[in-house]
Formats: C-alpha cells, structure tokens, sequence
C-alpha cells in the first residue's frame, strides 16, 4: 500500500513518482525521444505538487540535454579523429546506468545526483 504525506508546504509526498520520473528517462532506448518527452511532461504538470518534482525534474531536463549536446559533438569527432566512438560509448553507458541509480536514490528519499552535467536550468 503507498502511503503519500502531505508536508506543511502543502506539497505531496510522492517517491513512486519520483522513481517512476527517473525510470522514465530509459524510454529513449525504446522510442528515441520518449526519455526527454516523458519526464519532461511529468515535471512540468506535477512540480508544483509533489515534493521534490521540481529538483528531480531539472536534474532529468539537465542530464538530458548534456547527452544530447555531447552525442552530438561526438558525431564529427568520429569523422575527424576517430574519437567520437569513445564519447558516444560513454553517452550510451552513463544514459542507462545515471537513471537506475538516481531512481534508487530518490526511493530512499534522497537528491538525485547527475555528474559531468551541464546546468541549464537552476
């Protein structure tokens, strides 16, 4: 049975959600776009609702768009020294693996934690 607490800010609770948001995330492996698309939509309509949405929302939105941006890069640097395929490895490893990890962080309530990311919302 889940139990959500509404805290004195009057926001709700919700760990389900929060894990389910970061989960969410590996939906790009299975759609292209959903692991940006989903997450993206969750936040936005629950931030003001659930404790923690909006610090889990922005990390997701941060992470997200770092991948992007560095896969992208990566692209040319294939062409141009062969490199790239390093880089997009690591994309791939660290986009599948920073999800799983920072949904069992926000199960046991704690802030999620993206390294080597860009901040572009605060």
């Amino acid at each position: 049975m889940q139990v959500i607490n509404v805290t004195q800010t009057g926001k709700k609770t919700d760990t389900n959600l929060l894990v389910f948001t970061q989960l969410s995330q590996l939906l790009t492996y299975l759609t292209g776009f959903g692991g940006f698309v989903v997450p993206l939509i969750l936040w936005l309509v629950k931030k003001d609702e659930v404790e923690g949405m909006d610090m889990h929302g922005k990390n997701i939105i941060n992470f997200q768009i770092t991948m992007f941006l560095i896969a992208l890069i990566s692209i040319p640097g294939i062409f141009l020294f062969g490199l790239g395929i390093l880089s997009l490895i690591w994309v791939g490893v660290v986009s599948f693996v920073m999800p799983i990890v920072n949904a069992v962080r926000a199960s046991n309530g704690e802030a999620p934690s993206y390294f080597s990311t860009i901040r572009f919302l605060n």
